[in-house]
């Protein structure tokens, strides 16, 4: 059979106020709230001395889907909130959990997360596959979205793992930086630099911390803070430079042998040409690429509609057509 991925979006336009890329980016980042979520926090001790914070809402349904957040994001983020009200009311249970730091509580180690940190993610779903779920399901979003393709395409995966889905994901670290290093998308890179820096120092006043404190204080761009924290702390990366090759989620793509949504907006101020399989998509039978012409990133938001965005919209679709028919006939739709 002749696949062919690539999906029409249904993906119009934001609300007119919604100008450009950036507002579709910044407004609800800063501006959206989510009622009505209620989480069961469990702590997961690491086998290295850390915990992950899972935040859970259980029903008692045989299916579970598992939320992955973005650089610096958290359960709390209204991207992760929406899909976990929506499909908790739709017979699933959800698990968000926490990288590193993110929970609210400062981890124990020097360490923090990373792009491809999916030790931490291994160590969630082996979590999840000792509980009574028969059907689980996977979703990312940007750094989240990245993980996640890391972790399904370089292990053969339980069989429960009925599927993934990926939004906004800078599958091409190196490239993503490039983008982000332009001037008029340099706000986003500085404003992350900032956050990470406050929280490396915050933590260097309580442990040692095998840095330099002072070239991190100066670190303004990605690559800086990289090479003076990330590569000196996960010491398998011989620098910056290897460290954004080693983990960038694309390589792992071919490997995926679940169906995977990738909805990645042709106007995201993050991502480069490269964080577009779309050669992939053409000749994979499981990679599904959606790329909206707008949407930023991690936005689509839809006019008129307060409750969700197109996000949601794209999952549940990609749910039905896909995920639950791919096991008996596969289901393209173009």
């Amino acid at each position: 059979s002749i696949f062919m991925p690539i999906i029409t979006t249904k993906y119009k336009s934001p609300p007119l106020y919604l100008i450009n890329h950036h507002l579709e980016t910044i407004v609800p980042s800063f501006f959206y709230k989510v009622n009505g979520v209620e989480y069961e926090r469990e702590r997961l001790e690491l086998d290295d001395g850390d915990f992950l914070d899972l935040d859970w809402i259980k029903n008692g349904h045989k299916r579970l889907i598992v939320i992955s957040h973005g650089l610096e994001g958290d359960s709390r983020r209204h991207y992760v909130m929406r899909p976990a009200k929506l499909f908790s009311s739709k017979g699933w249970d959800i698990v968000a959990w926490n990288n590193r730091s993110c929970s609210g509580v400062m981890n124990r180690l020097p360490r923090f997360y990373h792009h491809g940190a999916t030790e931490d993610l291994a160590a969630v779903m082996d979590r999840v596959l000792t509980l009574d779920y028969k059907e689980i399901v996977l979703m990312g979003f940007s750094m989240g979205g990245a993980m996640q393709q890391k972790y399904l395409g370089e292990r053969t995966v339980d069989k429960k793992i009925i599927g993934a889905m990926s939004f906004s994901v800078p599958c091409h670290l190196l490239d993503s930086l490039d983008e982000l290093s332009r001037p008029n998308n340099r706000f986003y890179q500085r404003r992350f630099v900032s956050k990470l820096k406050k929280k490396i120092l915050k933590k260097s006043k309580v442990m040692d911390m095998p840095v330099d404190l002072s070239k991190i204080q100066q670190a303004k761009t990605f690559r800086e803070l990289d090479s003076a924290f990330t590569v000196k702390i996960h010491t398998e990366f011989a620098d910056a430079d290897d460290f954004y090759d080693k983990v960038s989620s694309g390589q792992f793509l071919p490997n995926i042998k679940v169906p995977l949504l990738v909805l990645n907006s042709l106007n995201d101020p993050m991502l480069s040409d490269r964080c577009y399989p779309i050669d992939l998509a053409r000749k994979s039978e499981y990679i599904y690429l959606e790329m909206p012409r707008l949407g930023g990133h991690v936005g689509f938001t839809l006019p008129n509609e307060k409750e969700y965005s197109y996000m949601e919209y794209a999952q549940e679709r990609f749910l039905e057509e896909v995920i639950f028919r791919s096991s008996q006939n596969p289901v393209l739709y173009r």
